[in-house]
Parts: structure tokens; C-alpha cells; sequence
């Protein structure tokens, strides 16, 4: 498997990993520069030459694998038979420098409802490093045509179109996914609050719309869903930042988008 192959897999099992690069080669050495090694919490893929070199970076980068506050980082060998490395001695003669980059998790946020707000809030997210999950249930709001404007995505973007049970997505979102519930249709958001609240490992989960809209929803969660309360207060409503007011899908979608890098970073930390 390449080493570009591996770095998918971890990312869509959403597992956290680390890049190893042989950076810089002078005199002999096993690998040239460029060669390239990816760590798993529990697998490897490629070589960076075997030995005490990789065997130090393998061991390294598994120390630093989901830390919060992971770096880049160099290290430097000598292959020489004055050295002894934790794992022997290569003497090939020459010396190298190993670059260690962290393979983060990367957030997760699922948008139900690609209306007016929806399709401006997928535009911001678009641009951000995630896994981004739009799901409607109406066609016409997935067209490729209205969804030409995420063609330059930086996000990983997937797109569910559910006719039926929007609510059925929530069984295949990785854990601590961001959910939010902005749909056309008071009857599917209500659905989907429901359903969130018994899916284990969401992250936040988010609802669009005025207070004597969440007033409804909150009774009937509690009375025909069987929630308690602190289960209810676990839905955000309004969303977004309080002091933006601006009524705009392009404002609103600022302001969702900007609390939800808020929650980024207080996951990352």
C-alpha cells in the first residue's frame, strides 16, 4: 500500500497517525530522502529503511499519536558504530534527519437541511479541514449543479440525499460528529432532535429556530420522547455566536460556522 493510501485509510477509519519523511540523507544511508513511513496506533505502512531509524520513529510517533497538542518534529541520526541506538547499531556510515508530522483526526460536522442557510454554511465549512456530511431530503437541493459551488473543497464532503429517514444518518456518523438541524420542514427537525438525543457519541448537536419553536420541541421531547432534561439541554437552540443577530443565511452561517471553530478548538485541546 502507498504511503498516500495509508494516510486515506486512517483518515476514513478516523483514526489519529503520524507522516514519517526522511527529510535530509548525507553519506550512506538505508532509504534516500523522501522516502516515507505512516504509524498506526497498531500497523505501518512503508519503510524508511527498518532498523534503529525506523524502529526509534515508530516508537516516537506512537508516543505523540492523539496527543492534543502534537508537533512536527525533527529527529536527527548518526550511523555510525560509535552509536548505539535504542534498538542497535547501523553503521552505514552516513547520517540522517527523520520528519515526524502528526495525522490529527479531523473534525466532523453533519448538516441536515442544504436550504438557503445550509448551502451558505456548507460554502464557509467547505474550506476547512473536516469531514462534512450534507443530507437532505429533498433532490433538488443536492443537485450538482447548486453543489458546483464546493468544488474547490477542502473538506471531505458527503452527500446524502434520504427521502424517507433523514434520521437513519445519524447511525453511520463517526463518533463525536457535530450534528446540525436546519431542515425545511418543523416535523423532520423534530425527528431528528429526537433521534440525535438517542444516538451515543455525537458531538454537539445543534437546532435552528425561534424560541416558541424549541418551547414546542422541548415538551415534546420530554413528553412523547422520554428525554430528561439534562438530556434536552444537550441541543443548542439558537445556534451560533449570540451577539451576531443578523437575520442573512449568509450571516447566520458565519455565525454557526464560527461557533462551531470555537468547539473545534476546545476538542483539540
Amino acid at each position: 500500500m502507498t504511503w498516500v493510501a495509508a494516510v486515506a485509510r486512517l483518515r476514513a477509519r478516523r483514526e489519529p497517525g503520524v507522516l514519517v519523511t526522511v527529510a535530509t540523507v548525507r553519506g550512506h544511508a538505508p532509504r534516500k530522502a523522501g522516502a516515507k513511513l505512516v504509524v498506526g496506533r497498531t500497523e505501518t505502512w512503508g519503510s524508511i529503511g527498518g532498523g534503529n531509524i525506523e524502529a526509534v520513529a515508530i516508537d516516537r510517533a506512537r508516543e505523540s499519536i492523539g496527543t492534543s497538542a502534537a508537533e512536527p518534529e525533527l529527529m536527527e541520526f548518526a550511523l555510525n558504530d560509535k552509536v548505539t541506538g535504542r534498538h542497535g547499531v547501523q553503521c552505514c556510515g552516513g547520517a540522517v534527519s527523520v520528519l515526524l508530522e502528526p495525522l490529527p483526526v479531523v473534525p466532523a460536522v453533519a448538516v441536515f437541511g442544504i436550504g438557503h442557510v445550509g448551502l451558505e454554511l456548507a460554502r464557509i465549512l467547505a474550506r476547512h479541514e473536516i469531514d462534512l456530511h450534507l443530507i437532505d431530503s429533498r433532490p433538488e437541493m443536492l443537485t450538482e449543479e447548486r453543489l458546483a459551488v464546493l468544488e474547490d473543497a477542502v473538506a471531505q464532503t458527503h452527500v446524502h440525499h434520504t427521502p424517507l429517514l433523514p434520521e437513519e444518518v445519524l447511525e453511520e456518523l463517526a463518533p463525536g460528529t457535530h450534528v446540525l438541524i436546519m431542515t425545511h420542514d418543523h416535523a423532520e427537525d423534530a425527528a431528528l432532535c429526537d433521534a440525535a438525543l438517542r444516538t451515543p457519541g455525537l458531538g454537539s448537536i445543534g437546532l435552528i429556530g425561534s424560541a416558541a419553536k424549541w418551547a414546542r420541541f422541548r415538551k415534546r421531547l420530554a413528553d412523547e420522547g422520554g428525554h430528561d432534561a439534562a438530556a434536552i439541554d444537550r441541543i443548542k437552540t439558537p445556534i451560533g455566536l449570540p451577539d451576531i443577530t443578523g437575520k442573512e443565511p449568509a450571516t447566520i452561517a458565519v455565525s454557526v460556522a464560527a461557533d462551531l471553530l470555537l468547539a473545534f478548538e476546545r476538542d483539540g485541546r
